[in-house]
């Protein structure tokens, strides 16, 4: 059995042949909205270096680029792990799922081999996730998995023309292990 994958999704590093779904994926800016912010066009190219660049890279200071594929081997999405604290015990991850593949339990379970990998594997004991306030799908997704709204940051940032707030969200170990076998077929809303 493969840690890496379940009867939804298979999680597997960047290759250099993935620059054109990155670069399509960058072409939807209302996804690009929700992540970060809309990046201006970049050349395939310049996508093409990114991923050639990533296909090399190893898990530096517990940080790591994932590709999600559904069970036919199709990339739906991508989640990366950053500002890991191996000294605290925590991290963050961000995920996106390309938008023709909402709705199918991909991002779930993406989170949960990468939850379990972090706590089980790594010894880390919270993840925080910071959502977008005007992505009513990502929180959803978020409370369904158990994370707890820990603050917001009013108008912290700025797209579409209007000023959004920012809702921090953690998920200690202990509240993972209580509800995650409940997971695999009850929660099925994505960000």
């Amino acid at each position: 059995m493969n840690y890496w994958q379940n009867e939804h999704i298979r999680l597997r590093g960047v290759e250099s042949e993935d620059a054109p779904t990155f670069w399509a994926w960058n072409q939807d800016s209302e996804m690009a909205r929700h992540l970060e912010f809309v990046w201006p066009p970049t050349s395939l190219a310049s996508v093409q270096a990114w991923a050639e660049k990533q296909s090399q890279q190893r898990m530096e200071e517990d940080r790591f680029h994932w590709v999600i594929e559904n069970p036919e081997g199709v990339a739906v999405g991508g989640i990366n792990t950053h500002h890991c604290e191996p000294r605290n015990g925590t991290f963050m991850y961000g995920v996106n799922i390309a938008r023709q593949h909402w709705g199918r339990g991909y991002a779930t379970a993406a989170i949960q081999l990468v939850l379990g990998y972090y706590f089980h594997e790594l010894r880390y004991q919270k993840v925080t996730v910071s959502v977008h306030g005007d992505n009513p799908r990502s929180v959803a997704l978020h409370e369904k998995l158990g994370f707890v709204r820990e603050g917001t940051f009013r108008r912290m940032l700025f797209t579409g023309g209007v000023y959004v707030d920012v809702h921090w969200y953690g998920l200690l170990r202990e509240e993972w292990e209580t509800r995650r076998n409940g997971y695999q077929t009850d929660v099925m809303v994505e960000s």
